[in-house]
């Protein structure tokens, strides 16, 4: 009992991280909370090293419906998210992130890792280079049924990977000009889908896996989720209002930077 009051405690303070950044940046904290999980799961011996990976990514993954809810909610508020494309955007990551979540094991991990850090060291190396601070009309949204299957690709990504997507939605929407808080606002919402679907199917799996049961839904390990719940919920509507006092082209930085920490956990973890 004492371990898991531990273990708990750890996982608020993680909490605490992932919900400011779910704030700030639009992304459900799952590239800390991963890796974080993982390594607290094997010191308190609570899953073994074969399953710890995708227990980590399944219990990030419920803990980013709760995060990005509350920071999805302050984006609203401050008007951040573009009501007239959440739609198609969240049916595009909903769908991607419910095949994710069935499919994980299905894929073959190391091209998936390669792949996905081609993708994200490309679009990190254009926002650096990118000198643009304005909205421009050179890149139109395409059409909602378009719109919805590129975002499908991005939220089956995250599913698989156990993030929010915001590190993928965001710099898609700002390629065809959406602005970046905006799209910020759009992938807090985003983020709410992604993580709903994604967990549904990784629970639905998990619960075929006969060597976890107590404390689990599924592959979901339920006092870890609390331990980040807790704190990450409050946290976030600090993040989102850190927005608007931070400048478009620092924004774009931290995201750069962000990208490139994805793409080398891929090709190194």
């Amino acid at each position: 009992m004492h371990d898991i009051m531990l273990l708990i405690v750890c996982c608020a303070v993680l909490g605490c991280v992932v919900g400011f950044l779910a704030g700030l940046l639009g992304i459900g904290g799952g590239l800390i909370i991963v890796p974080v999980l993982s390594t607290l799961l094997v010191s308190f011996q609570v899953a073994d090293v074969d399953h710890v990976l995708v227990i980590a990514i399944a219990t990030s993954l419920a803990s980013i419906i709760f995060t990005s809810t509350s920071s999805a909610i302050a984006h609203h508020r401050n008007v951040n998210v573009p009501w007239e494309i959440a739609p198609w955007v969240m049916t595009g990551v909903g769908i991607g992130a419910l095949i994710s979540g069935f499919a994980a094991s299905l894929i073959p991990e190391k091209l998936l890792r390669l792949i996905f850090a081609a993708s994200v060291l490309f679009i990190a190396v254009r926002m650096v280079l990118s000198t643009r601070t304005q909205i421009v009309s050179e890149r139109p949204l395409p059409s909602g049924p378009v719109l919805g299957f590129l975002c499908a690709i991005m939220g089956a990504l995250s599913g698989l990977i156990g993030i929010g997507g915001g590190a993928l939605i965001v710099p898609l929407l700002h390629y065809f000009s959406v602005d970046i808080k905006k799209a910020i606002g759009c992938a807090a919402a985003c983020g709410i889908v992604i993580a709903l679907f994604g967990s549904v199917g990784y629970i639905s799996a998990g619960w075929q896996v006969t060597s976890i049961d107590e404390g689990f839904a599924g592959f979901v390990y339920l006092p870890a989720l609390l331990g980040i719940v807790v704190t990450s919920w409050f946290i976030a509507p600090f993040g989102a209002k850190a927005t608007h006092y931070l400048p478009v082209t620092t924004i774009k930085k931290v995201f750069a930077v962000l990208l490139v920490i994805i793409a080398l956990r891929m090709v190194f973890s």
